[in-house]
Order: structure tokens, then sequence, then C-alpha cells
């Protein structure tokens, strides 16, 4: 269901490695539309989200196994006037995307949030939501998309 706002949020999640924190359900409610940047690990995930909104997913190098075959290596969809690439690695991007008219480009994989824009492109990592990893950040994200405006929220889940 659409929020009643011109505001889209996208709830961006990567990493999770087959564990769907709470916290990561918390972040996410509400969103018009999921983004899951793989290593996803079992299809179970999914399910969990898509009981909050729609998930696009790509494959992570941990996602393995007949159900991850029908998982694309990297997917664009557009939402309002925004056109968001998705890749698991940033390594594996294969796209012109100033050819491709891309605004926004998510990636997983380092499971360290990140944003940065690059020849007008948004890159945005979201982090991991799964298990810790040494002493990174559990972490998700958030695109606030009014048009073909962007902003991003990246969230610490779990402290320390």
């Amino acid at each position: 269901m659409r929020n009643q706002s011109a505001t889209i949020r996208i709830g961006l999640i990567s990493d999770t490695h087959n564990l769907v924190r709470p916290e990561a359900l918390a972040w996410l409610a509400g969103v018009d539309a999921i983004v899951h940047a793989g290593d996803i690990c079992k299809p179970d995930v999914l399910d969990a989200l898509a009981r909050i909104a729609p998930v696009t997913a790509v494959r992570g190098n941990n996602d393995r196994g007949p159900w991850a075959d029908g998982l694309p290596h990297a997917t664009t969809l557009t939402t309002g006037d925004v056109a968001i690439h998705v890749v698991h690695d940033i390594a594996d991007l294969r796209i012109n995307l100033q050819q491709a008219r891309i605004d926004v480009v998510v990636t997983g994989h380092s499971h360290k949030p990140s944003m940065a824009t690059r020849d007008g492109v948004l890159f945005v990592n979201p982090g991991s939501a799964g298990p810790r990893r040494f002493k990174l950040p559990i972490s998700a994200g958030m695109l606030l998309i009014e048009g073909a405006h962007v902003k991003v929220e990246l969230r610490t889940l779990v402290a320390g």
C-alpha cells in the first residue's frame, strides 16, 4: 500500500545471511518497496520481507541452490522518476550508468554502510543487516524519493 505522502520510501537491506532481525523489520515497516542487495542465503528471508512490501532482490555470492537460480545478478527498477540499479558487489557493475540513465546504484557485499555521489550517480550500500562481521555496524538504509529527488538515510540497527 502506498503511503499517503508524495514521498516514496524504498527500504534498503543487504547481507542478511539468513538472519531476519526484528530491528530490520521495524526499520522497514511502512515502506512502499524493499530492495535486497544480495547474500540472502535462504528464501525465508525474502518471504519475511515480502510480508512488509514488494521485494526486488539480486543474487549475492553466498546465494546458492535452486531457490537462488531465479534471482538476477543485477537488475534495474524505476520508482517515480528515479532509476535504481542493484548489484551485490560493486566490482560486478557492468552497465554504463550514464547511457542507462541510472540515478542510484545500490550494492552490498562489503558489509560497510556508505553513500557517495560520483558523476551525478548516488551510490548506496546499506551495510549488513545480518550477523555481525568484525566491528562493522548492523545497518540498513532508506531511499526517500520525491519525483526526481532522492535522499538517503543509513541507520545503525543494533548498537556496538
